[in-house]
């Protein structure tokens, strides 16, 4: 097993070191630690950072990340589908910001105001 210090673990996660200590503040990560007190990040602990990474950019708080690891598979379940649900109800709304966005670089009208379809774009 390869352990590692937390500039080297920071390094391999793509984060500033300070960030790793942040999520273990909050309880995100629990990095095992020497007798001198310096922490130490196996291959699990890294591999934690960066699903707590991928969390994120998902849009999931430190909270919640750290639920995903404390509670059951129901609880675990349940964050997952509402964060899920919560990206395709985004992916809905940048998909229709697009399709009004194409048409506006198409519309004929000298106007956005005064075209029917972007009337209709507006009322949904």
């Amino acid at each position: 097993m390869t352990t590692r210090r937390i500039g080297d673990a920071a390094a391999l996660v793509s984060v500033p070191t300070h960030v790793l200590r942040h999520w273990e503040e909050v309880g995100a990560l629990e990095p095992a630690r020497l007798a001198n007190g310096h922490r130490i990040y196996d291959d699990e602990t890294i591999t934690r950072a960066r699903l707590i990474r991928l969390c994120q950019r998902a849009g999931m708080s430190l909270t919640e990340i750290g639920d995903l690891y404390r509670g059951d598979g129901q609880r675990r379940a349940a964050l997952v589908r509402d964060r899920r649900d919560r990206i395709a109800d985004q992916i809905r709304r940048l998909h229709a910001a697009q399709d009004f966005l194409d048409h506006v670089l198409a519309c004929a009208h000298p106007m956005v105001s005064t075209c029917p379809e972007c009337s209709s774009f507006a009322a949904s």
